[in-house]
């Protein structure tokens, strides 16, 4: 009971990370899945408009071509917004990064809205660049932000919550798009725009919350304010422990500036943490997640599933994720980031075996098929319990704040162009590998799962300095030297 009413005092970070979510990696999600609904309208405004300019239809190629296009752009616009992670957060603070985040987005809806009335695709174009650019910013300050206000017993659960919000508007946008509410040609403009609505409410809700308390006490050295934030979001008077914590990382980093990509790229001080962020965590795309989703519906159609209920069972995947998730957020400040991740990839890696297997012999016999999708919802378990949730807390726990943003500028980079690159190149490798495409997460699936077992330590329920001391030791295993903070140079090079 003393437990459970102890975490029950830090309702307003609760309350904030709702705020965040809504905002954050809500939109990541709703963006990724709204986008397939109206896919059929979308293209046959652009025939429209490409014949009221030119007189002739646009030809199938170019009119595939554009599609692709507006779906894609959505990655290089979150690659942008991924790059002023670094800048702006620091610049102006993580809250008003988020406020100005959220005007990006609405402008977005407004170009959504209005591009049918102005008969212009290329709005729908410029809107799902800005959408990618208020997705891969928010993503990122959502993280920074969260995690710089959170006690170290809850960072793992509430970092893990963006996670929860990803598969929450996932679902949002399966679910928002069947024909019977907004999936119709009257409605598709407004189906696009929805991404408004989140952006407004986070903008009202978070001006009433205070900057995140890192920031002000270890950036801008203020001391009294980041005490009084604390305060206020844990509803707790005695912080000096998280003070005198704050004020060893900030004795540590020597008062640094904040550092640069070329810093945390060329620093041998963070060589592991940034192999941890650069292959379990940003690559999570080449797990095979996305793959699955778009492999999903040949393997509903070779079940027999009829073609008007497969986005009916496509809800289903989404709503297995967020289950999952949710009971992730549970367990990985018991199980730890480490195990949940680890032997979550390595279980991937093994299903997916199994289901090529099963792909190639589907034949057989009749039930084959369905044990494919029995397979393809137990993939999307385990990603759900492991690699899903872990891969947005385990960023926050490895570097200290003076590295923290220009890591999630890298982190941000290698998962957008992951996906642009999963988006475009996997229908050639399907077509070329067929069900052996699989073989190809398998590799990395399992990679990343021996680097994390072997390599990576754990750090739940760690102070960030003590995260940094155990990755110290790897960082300079073979240089022979004392690896307490005091005596490391963080400035030392490769």
């Amino acid at each position: 009971m003393d437990s459970s009413s102890g975490k029950l005092q830090y309702w307003r970070l609760y309350l904030l990370s709702l705020v965040l979510g809504i905002g954050g990696a809500f939109q990541y999600g709703i963006q990724v899945s709204v986008i397939a609904s109206p896919a059929v309208h979308v293209q046959s405004f652009v025939n429209d408009t490409w014949l009221s300019r030119y007189g002739a239809p646009v030809e199938d190629s170019t009119n595939q071509l554009i599609w692709s296009f507006i779906v894609a752009v959505l990655s290089l616009g979150a690659w942008a917004g991924a790059i002023h992670s670094g800048s702006l957060p620091v610049t102006y603070g993580r809250k008003k990064a988020l406020l100005i985040n959220n005007v990006v987005a609405f402008v977005a809806a407004l170009l959504m809205i209005f591009s049918r009335m102005a008969k212009s695709f290329e709005m729908i174009l410029l809107g799902r660049f800005l959408y990618g650019y208020n997705v891969g910013l928010g993503l990122s300050v959502h993280l920074m932000y969260l995690g710089e206000s959170s006690p170290k017993n809850l960072r793992g659960f509430l970092t893990l919550t963006s996670s929860i919000f990803i598969a929450f508007g996932k679902i949002t946008g399966q679910i928002i798009g069947i024909k019977e509410m907004m999936g119709t040609e009257d409605m598709w403009p407004y189906l696009l725009a929805t991404s408004g609505v989140p952006a407004i409410l986070q903008f009202v809700m978070l001006l009433f919350f205070p900057e995140a308390p890192r920031h002000l006490y270890i950036d801008k050295g203020d001391i009294g304010g980041s005490k009084k934030a604390l305060q206020w979001l844990w509803q707790e008077d005695n912080v000096k422990q998280e003070l005198d914590d704050m004020q060893q990382e900030r004795d540590s980093t020597q008062g640094e500036k904040a550092k640069t990509v070329r810093d945390v790229l060329c620093s041998r001080c963070v060589r592991w943490q940034l192999l941890t962020l650069m292959i379990p965590c940003a690559g999570i795309q080449f797990c095979g997640i996305n793959a699955l989703y778009f492999y999903a519906f040949d393997i509903f159609s070779e079940s027999g599933v009829p073609e008007e209920q497969m986005h009916y069972l496509a809800i289903g995947f989404g709503a297995t994720e967020l289950i999952t998730v949710s009971l992730c957020s549970f367990l990985i400040d018991r199980a730890g980031r480490k195990k949940l991740m680890g032997y979550g990839y390595l279980l991937m890696g093994v299903t997916m075996i199994v289901l090529t297997v099963t792909l190639s012999i589907k034949n057989l016999t009749s039930w084959i098929p369905y044990v494919n999708i029995s397979l393809i919802f137990c993939i999307i378990c385990i990603f759900g319990l492991g690699p899903s949730g872990v891969s947005m807390a385990l960023p926050a726990d490895l570097f200290l704040q003076a590295w923290r943003p220009s890591a999630f500028v890298i982190s941000g980079s290698i998962n957008w162009l992951c996906m642009f690159l999963v988006g475009m190149l996997f229908g050639y490798i399907v077509d070329g590998l067929g069900q052996f495409c699989f073989l190809i997460f398998v590799a990395y699936s399992i990679s990343s799962a021996a680097f994390l077992l072997y390599f990576v330590p754990e750090t739940k329920g760690k102070t960030m300095v003590e995260i940094m001391e155990d990755f110290n030791k790897l960082n300079y295993k073979n240089k022979g030297i004392d690896t307490d903070r005091s005596d490391i140079d963080l400035g030392t090079k490769f």
